[in-house]
């Protein structure tokens, strides 16, 4: 593992530095035999947790906390002899045979329970984005470091087969120079509006369940059926919208073919209502846009040129590439990414999915070309089981933080250029600054709510 003060020596080494540290490469991380069975909890299963935890099954399931345990029936019943928690700090205090813990939590509460976690000593999966601010993601990936603890992020097409491919083609310079990239979501799929107000009166929340906690180090809101179950990820105090939900599935071939790092600016642009002809509404700021597109300029890395990635949510889309058969789809239903080289071009499925090069002539020549980089067994729980395998001591995780912690500041600035739309922000990423917006450069790190802490 790099020192800090080497891993932020400047631009240059620092791209170098995380590419050398990224997910192909092998670090070790030994902690349990391989023979042994890995004890894992989960806080968070009533959704996509209960699909993370699923997945270890081969392991040893020793815990499983929500706040609303009702939604988590099903999965309880799958592991009867794991014990039951509402209050994860609970859980780490009388569990502490625990080796592994995954997180799958709503977004504003991944950085703290996750830090808590590995203070303790426990290896963390933490769900996509692994934060709520570029703060937090920075000190998660100091935090896994720092600690010595095992890290993934839930962007399970990290260990796909379509992301390596994306790679071997652009190293290997099939399309040429990319100076040009697109992601898009068909996101949100849930009531989102940057006009809408937060929602107003209160209901009480499902029996049993602790909203104060729920809310953690956010701002405490009457609980309202707009948040909980599920539709909390519109909403600026708990969620990270359309491109937290899927910027770390679908810009992950991006980052990773092309090796970026941190953007030199961000702009933001978004979609309001009109309240009266030709006037626009104020976008609120409670709630992220219907649909936005945030342009991101990275600089040249290495031998690779300066690129501009665009990212387009709420049905927005880049043109449909001339080069692209008339039968043949763009992305898929959940999104896609299109790279644009000076010798060709790669359009590819969310998750990386389905990677197709856009000259016949291209696919037929990377038919012959050599895997180079070390594939992830495993079908739909290969992403878990790469986590798992890292605990026990094999090699480093696909999607650590010293990858995805980068990946999800990424993320995380082009959500704070959306909630600052139509300007350009200039961002120093070592320094983690806007230097150009104090008003912009507040919301890098959030406020904690009183008696929370990171």
């Amino acid at each position: 593992m790099l020192p800090r003060r080497t891993f932020l020596k400047n631009a240059g080494l620092l791209a170098a530095g995380v590419a050398a540290l990224r997910p192909f490469a092998r670090a070790s991380a030994r902690t349990v035999s391989p023979n042994e069975k890995l004890n894992v909890a989960v806080i968070g299963f009533g959704g996509v947790g209960g699909s993370n935890i699923s997945n270890c099954a081969d392991e040893n399931v020793v815990a499983m906390c929500d706040l609303d345990l009702k939604r988590c029936a099903g999965t309880i019943k799958k592991f009867p002899k794991a014990e039951l928690f509402t209050d994860f700090r609970k859980m780490l205090e009388k569990r502490k045979d625990i080796d592994g813990v995954i997180i799958a939590t709503p977004d504003h509460s991944h950085a703290y329970i996750g830090m808590a976690c590995m203070r303790e000593g426990k290896h963390v999966y933490i769900q996509k984005p692994i934060a709520h601010s570029v703060f937090e993601a920075r000190r998660l990936t100091e935090g896994a470091r720092e600690f010595k603890v095992v890290s993934q992020m839930g962007n399970q097409g990290h260990s796909g087969e379509g992301i390596r491919q994306i790679c071997e083609w652009i190293d290997a310079g099939i399309i040429g120079e990319v100076r040009e990239a697109h992601a898009w979501t068909n996101r949100p799929i849930w009531p989102q509006s940057s006009d809408m107000d937060r929602p107003k009166g209160e209901a009480t929340p499902p029996e049993g369940m602790d909203w104060d906690r729920w809310c953690g180090p956010a701002p405490l809101r009457p609980f309202n059926a707009a948040y909980h179950p599920g539709k909390w990820r519109a909403w600026c105090d708990f969620g990270t919208g359309s491109l937290g939900d899927m910027g770390c599935h679908i810009i992950d071939p991006v980052f990773q073919a092309l090796k970026l790092l941190y953007p030199t600016s961000v702009e933001g642009n978004v979609s309001t209502t009109f309240e009266e002809f030709g006037k626009k509404s104020v976008p609120k700021n409670e709630c992220y846009p219907r649909s936005a597109i945030a342009r991101f300029r990275f600089p040249a890395r290495g031998a690779m040129p300066p690129v501009e990635l665009t990212w387009w949510d709420g049905g927005l889309m880049p043109s449909r590439p001339v080069e692209l058969e008339d039968d043949m789809p763009f992305g898929d239903s959940d999104g896609g990414c299109l790279f644009v080289g000076t010798k060709g071009k790669i359009v590819c499925g969310c998750y990386g999915s389905k990677p197709r090069l856009l000259d016949a002539d291209q696919r037929a020549f990377v038919k012959t070309l050599a895997k180079t980089i070390p594939r992830i067994p495993g079908n739909t729980s290969g992403h878990e089981k790469d986590w798992i395998r890292a605990c026990k001591g094999g090699v480093a995780a696909c999607s650590n933080f010293d990858y995805s912690g980068p990946l999800s500041e990424m993320v995380l600035m082009g959500n704070l250029a959306i909630r600052f739309p139509d300007r350009k922000l200039l961002w120093d990423g070592e320094k983690m600054q806007v230097t150009n917006d104090k008003a912009a450069n507040a919301f890098v790190h959030r406020q904690y709510r009183d008696g929370y802490t990171l």
